[in-house]
């Protein structure tokens, strides 16, 4: 019969479209007569973005490659990379945490940073008032009027007489030679001019002793010499410097008197270097005296002086001040307030926002509630509680200016913006406190492990530890350094120890505390994949 063939011919055909209509409905790459995830309604796998490094540093790889430990890079799947851009940069800690630890954050602002530049400095007399008395010629004391340092004196007032044979000398000299001159008034000729020369040369050398004018007129009118020369005070002052004796003899040049008029005073203030850009000439300034507490002083700088005193790192300034009543002393201690003028309006900070390393500053800015992103900023002039930020901060950005845990005079920069975990170094941001991945307290990472070798010159130890989910490393052996060499003290090889660990520069991992494991626990180093901060 001819049905035969054809009911054959028909049942193939649509075996054949059923089949290709599977093939063009099923997806693409799935070599399976039947998805499994369909049937066992599981979901998709998730999609592999890129490996990164297994040690937290930021290097990443599309493909899978070692470090240069040995150790593998870590896949990291769609879903488990930071949220949002950069994420991976920033801190975060749980609100808990933030209340515990008393963190407060004030938004950076725009303000004129005005400043008052203070010093120590001290009274001294003003080198321009200050006289020296000291005659021109070999001689000796005869007399003292003013006998006393410290004595107030006049302009004009006679403070001692001195006898020298050559004063004597020139004297009569000048006084024959004017006589001479007197007698050949009407004769002409070389002879009155030859008399008149002489007698000008010994009046000059008379006036370049230091003899007065009128001693001059009263010996060319009476002809008589004088066995003694007064010296007076050149100005109204005090009496600083006192070397005559009566009777004692003095050679050419040497002072015998020094005369200070302290009317006007000099404040020699030494302002540190930091400040003395900020310092200049004509600036107002205040000065307060131990010995007069509800008086201020005031004056203006008139001189920065051009060197720096090594010693003690500061430049001293000058500043005039008139001193009615001669209340300031020469030596007296001085106080001085130099307030300094802003550039305009700048952004600032507070200056308990910064944390100095020595090398660089950071700035910790709150990017939203319990996360916390380390910028590292330029600054400018600084005054009493603000210091600018040339970049680094914007205005109105919240920035944390009270923290601590960051007030720890031993510890370095890395660890201190490590007590908010690993992200501060460039790894990626550990999960919040109290979630299912949340890794070590404190400033850094927590593992167990097994002393393996202990190098005491260097500080370094050997540690097989396991594996650490804050950097989601596996079980390996690695080298440590210890913070400080008292905590290899009680250790040694073979060891069984709980530690906490942070990474001080890229690369280096350092120790902070160690707990060695009591024997009797039975304790040991967690196989790998186990968790490490069980127990704890």
């Amino acid at each position: 019969m001819k049905t035969g063939p054809t009911l054959i011919f028909l049942t193939i055909a649509l075996a054949a479209g059923g089949f290709a209509g599977y093939q063009l409905a099923r997806p693409k790459g799935d070599t399976a007569a039947l998805p499994t995830a369909a049937v066992d309604g599981q979901k998709p796998a998730k999609k592999l973005l890129y490996y990164r490094n297994p040690m937290g540093l930021p290097d990443t790889s599309p493909v899978p490659k070692k470090d240069p430990m040995g150790m593998d890079y870590i896949p990291v799947y769609e879903g488990e990379q930071d949220e949002e851009p950069g994420a991976a940069n920033q801190i975060s800690i749980s609100t808990e945490k933030v209340q515990k630890l008393g963190v407060k954050t004030e938004a950076a602002s725009l303000r004129a940073l005005d400043k008052i530049v203070r010093a120590a400095g001290r009274i001294e007399p003003d080198e321009r008032r200050t006289f020296t008395i000291a005659p021109k010629f070999e001689g000796y004391v005869e007399r003292l009027h003013v006998n006393v340092t410290g004595q107030p004196v006049g302009k004009g007032q006679p403070l001692f007489e001195v006898y020298s044979p050559e004063l004597v000398s020139a004297q009569r000299e000048y006084a024959i030679a004017a006589q001479g001159v007197e007698s050949l008034k009407e004769a002409g000729g070389p002879a009155r001019d030859g008399m008149k020369q002489l007698a000008d040369s010994s009046l000059l050398r008379l006036k370049n002793w230091d003899i007065s004018e009128e001693q001059v007129k009263a010996l060319a009118k009476s002809g008589e010499t004088k066995r003694t020369l007064t010296f007076r005070s050149p100005v109204n002052g005090i009496v600083t410097e006192k070397k005559a004796v009566q009777g004692m003899r003095f050679m050419p040049g040497e002072a015998l008197y020094q005369v200070a008029d302290l009317s006007a005073v000099w404040v020699v203030a030494d302002v540190f270097e930091q400040d003395i850009g900020l310092v200049k000439s004509g600036a107002k300034a205040k000065v307060k005296i131990g010995a007069y507490p509800d008086k201020i002083f005031e004056g203006a700088v008139t001189y920065v002086y051009p060197t720096l005193t090594a010693a003690t790192r500061t430049v001293p300034v000058r500043i005039e001040l008139a001193n009615p009543g001669t209340l300031l002393k020469p030596g007296m201690f001085a106080q001085v307030e130099l307030p300094v003028g802003a550039k305009g309006s700048v952004v600032t900070v507070p200056v308990s926002a910064v944390i100095d390393s020595g090398t660089r500053q950071i700035v910790l800015v709150q990017a939203k509630e319990g996360r916390y992103e380390p910028r590292e900023v330029k600054l400018g002039a600084r005054s009493d509680n603000y210091v600018e930020v040339v970049n680094g901060v914007k205005d109105g950005e919240p920035v944390v200016v009270a923290a601590n845990f960051l007030i720890d005079a031993e510890s370095n920069l890395k660890a201190a913006v490590g007590g908010f975990g690993h992200a501060a170094h460039g790894g990626k941001t550990p999960p919040a406190e109290g979630s299912a991945k949340s890794a070590g307290t404190g400033a850094g990472h927590r593992a167990e492990g097994k002393i393996e070798e202990i190098d005491a010159k260097t500080g370094a130890v050997s540690i097989s530890h396991g594996p650490v989910d804050s950097l989601k490393w596996p079980a390996m052996t690695m080298e440590f350094k210890a913070a400080n060499t008292s905590l290899l003290q009680a250790l040694k090889p073979g060891a069984k120890i709980t530690f906490e660990f942070v990474e001080r520069q890229p690369g280096e991992w350092v120790i902070t505390a160690v707990t060695p494991l009591a024997p009797n626990t039975g304790a040991s180093v967690p196989a790998s994949g186990a968790n490490p901060h069980a127990g704890h």
